[in-house]
Order: C-alpha cells, then structure tokens, then sequence
C-alpha cells in the first residue's frame, strides 16, 4: 500500500512549483493576484496499518477554525524551501520531532481561495513519534487509516455553491471527522495520482 503511494509521488529532487493544478479554477475566484507560498505535512505514521496524521484547528483562529487540517502553513522567509517549512510548522503545531520523520515526496501544488499556494510534502512518520497539539493552533491531533483513505465508497462528491457558482467538492468523514476543503482536496490529488479516483 505504501510502495503505490510513494510511487505515485513527485521525487524530493523535483519539487512542484506554482501554479496549483486548481489554479483556472481559483484565478475565477481571486483573478490573478499573487498566492502566498505554504506547506503542509502530509504524514503517514508507519505501521501495520499506515495511518495518516491530521489536526482539527482550535475554533478561536481567524481562518479555518475548527477545520480539519495537515499540519503546515505560510512560509517564513529564513525557509530554505516547502520541506523545511512543513517540518518547521508540524514542529510547532503537533510538537513532531522532525528526526523521526522520512520525507517521501510531494503531491501537486495546491491553491486555496484563502490566496495560498501550499506545497503538500508526503512524509513517514516514526511509530514512537509522540504528538502534542500546540493549544494556541490545535484542539486535537488524530489518524486516519490509509486503506480507509483508498477504499472508493469513503470518498464523498458534493457540489457546494459559492459564489453565484455551484462547485464540484468531495470530502471523508471518519471517527466524527468532517474532511473537506483543501485538505480533502489535496488527498484527492493523491488517490487521483495513484489512480484510485
């Protein structure tokens, strides 16, 4: 299971660049105004089952409150690049020691309507890496199986209206868990790169 995913990766010595495989669809919604550079951490701890690593945003934050999310975010100047600033982020928001995390590859870049360009990085994370929500950004960290992620009939299609245009959305719901917008998009890029859509 995790050899097709690290297959269908794009190679740590090309990472993607801008612009997003979304991107005709955002420059509809934000016109061609420049996107912020972002990077999350899109993590598989190892195991038996591989289980991917995701957070629920505190609800107090001015974007996304209460959303489920990788962890990452904007990059800081002083980044050397997307990987540097996924590990930076997941450092700061789930206390991951980044020694214990094995970088795989990248999926496409990504545009959100939020004017980030994010640069998803796919990772392994230790078994005995020991996760802490940073209180201020994260009111919970929690892992989704792999397989579940693969099997079709837990991806959900919707279609959402926004902005006077009705939207193509699909979304996971697991444990009580409502994945969708960017987050579920990005793995949706995944599945489609390994040729499970």
């Amino acid at each position: 299971m995790m050899d097709a995913l690290i297959n269908a990766l794009l190679p740590l010595s090309t990472p993607p660049t801008a612009p997003g495989w979304n991107h005709a669809d955002m420059t509809e919604l934000l016109g061609h105004s420049k996107r912020e550079p972002a990077a999350v951490l899109v993590g598989f701890r190892e195991g038996v089952q591989p289980r991917l690593v995701l957070t629920v945003r505190t609800d107090h934050l001015q974007a996304h409150a209460g959303q489920v999310a990788f962890p990452g975010g904007r990059s800081d100047p002083a980044d050397d690049d997307a990987l540097t600033t996924a590990l930076r982020e997941s450092e700061e928001e789930i206390g991951l020691d980044r020694a214990l995390v094995m970088p795989l590859g990248y999926l496409d870049c990504f545009e959100t309507i939020s004017g980030f360009c994010i640069t998803p990085v796919v990772a392994k994370i230790a078994t005995e890496a020991q996760l802490y929500p940073a209180p201020d950004e994260v009111a919970e960290v929690f892992e989704v199986p792999l397989a579940f992620l693969l099997e079709p009939a837990n991806l959900r299609r919707y279609t959402m209206e926004f902005r006077g245009r009705h939207r193509p959305m699909v979304e996971f719901v697991h444990g009580g868990h409502r994945i969708w917008g960017a987050t579920a998009a990005m793995l949706f890029n995944l599945l489609q790169r390994m040729g499970r859509t």
